[in-house]
């Protein structure tokens, strides 16, 4: 797997976060250091853990399914795409909390909530017998980065480009299963 595609997945998998940090931004009447800190750290090793897990069951399942991993790979990824694309255009303006999302347990279910589509990734890397200690890493700072920037961009933008980096997140991350697709089917 290339460094380019492992960014692409990163990018992809972190445009969740990086909404969800937009909206964060709006909400909080001031962004501190510490807010930044704490949504980014726990953004980012949430969207890096996930796909470790999710490598270590496609791996124990890996000899069972090697003749169509690659259409699992693809399934998955297209799933997890489309999800994401019909999830930007269901959501409607969400009230904001009165609460800090940079603290407790809405910290936590926000950071788990926007990692689950990596568990897939995960999954696909497992499958497909990629090592994952390098996309995992790049995945987790990549989502880390983008949610600081969402943070301190919500809070100048407001929530205007939420829907529109879901929906390019969803589109990356069905072109990058394709890819895998037409790799495998076509030999190269």
């Amino acid at each position: 797997m290339t460094l380019t595609t492992i960014f692409g997945i990163a990018l992809a998998l972190a445009m969740d976060a990086f909404a969800v940090s937009l909206a964060a931004g709006v909400t909080l009447e001031r962004i501190t250091g510490r807010h930044l800190f704490r949504f980014g750290f726990h953004f980012g090793l949430f969207q890096g853990m996930m796909p470790v897990i999710g490598w270590l069951a496609g791996i124990s399942v890996q000899r069972w399914i090697a003749d169509y991993d690659h259409w699992i790979a693809f399934g998955l990824l297209a799933f997890v795409g489309i999800k994401m694309i019909r999830e930007a255009f269901e959501k409607e303006d969400e009230e904001a909390e009165a609460s800090d999302p940079t603290r407790g347990l809405t910290l936590v279910m926000l950071s788990v909530a926007t990692s689950i589509d990596a568990l897939a990734v995960g999954l696909s890397l497992g499958m497909l017998g990629v090592d994952v200690w390098l996309p995992a890493a790049v995945i987790g700072l990549v989502c880390g980065a983008l949610t600081v920037a969402g943070m301190l961009l919500g809070g100048r933008i407001g929530r205007m480009w939420g829907k529109r980096v879901e929906v390019l997140g969803g589109l990356v991350l069905c072109a990058i299963g394709l890819k895998i697709l037409l790799e495998h089917t076509l030999g190269q």
